[in-house]
């Protein structure tokens, strides 16, 4: 993680709300903004075309995919890039948030608050999952990025207040707070909680990681597939798992 470089990336390609003067990003949201200058300073490497496909980043270290959602829509790029190099995808995480009110017609900041959500590495399994038959594939790696945002919405929507399907305007990299790097499936094993035990179930995992039933079996599902646990039975409509001795 280069501190530094990543606040020199933030001040470099998006603009914070500057009150009656307005709002401003460029087209390109700020967050795959940002990540794309963090990881590579010189514009002439990215939105490279490779085949039918135009890369984030690409140089002679491989290519570099910056996905903020919906992992299913990099299947076939990631098919095509798989074949020619490796292929690092990153993924940003927003452990921290705060949440901007901006009158469109002023640029005026109404409110600023902190989000009570907080982000957890358990956020990129509900994404990678999509993807998970890269994982195993030598020539294929992960990165998830933790972040610090600014949401900013528009108070243009209905109600009293305006806020209740407002626009959603953008979301403004703060500060990075940490980076998991996954380059082979033995390093998934970075998401057992420590406090596992013995046999488990998802509802266990969940509990020790501090995360929804549902993170939980996203996680579980790509720990299985890697081969960091192991499904040993059933217990009536509950798999029983046990961590897999590296």
């Amino acid at each position: 993680m280069d501190r530094e470089r990543f606040l020199q990336a933030v001040k470099a390609n998006c603009k914070r709300v500057q009150g009656a003067k307005g709002i401003g990003t460029l087209g390109e949201k700020s967050v795959h903004a940002v990540l794309k200058a963090y990881f590579e300073p010189h514009g002439e490497n990215t939105e490279i075309r490779i085949g039918d496909f135009v890369a984030d980043i690409a140089g002679e270290n491989g290519i570099i995919e910056i996905q903020t959602k919906q992992f299913h829509r990099l299947r076939k790029k990631l098919d095509c890039f798989l074949e020619y190099t490796h292929v690092m995808v990153v993924y940003p995480v927003i452990q921290k948030k705060i949440v901007s009110w901006v009158d469109p017609s002023t640029g005026e900041v109404s409110q600023r608050r902190a989000s009570p959500l907080k982000g957890s590495i358990y956020d990129a399994a509900a994404e990678l999952v999509k993807i998970k038959y890269a994982l195993d594939n030598p020539r294929f790696s992960f990165a998830a990025v933790m972040l610090e945002a600014e949401d900013i919405r528009l108070l243009d929507g209905y109600g009293k207040d305006k806020k209740k399907r407002s626009t959603k305007f953008d979301r403004v990299p703060v500060d990075i707070l940490g980076e998991y790097h996954f380059e082979c499936p033995q390093d998934y094993m970075l998401l057992i909680p420590p406090e596992l035990e013995g046999e488990f179930t998802s509802l266990d995992f969940a509990r020790a990681a501090g995360i929804s039933r549902r993170l939980s079996q996203a996680a579980l599902n790509i720990l299985t597939y890697t081969d960091c646990v192991a499904r040993i039975g059933k217990n009536k409509n509950e798999y029983i798992y046990k961590v897999n001795e590296k």
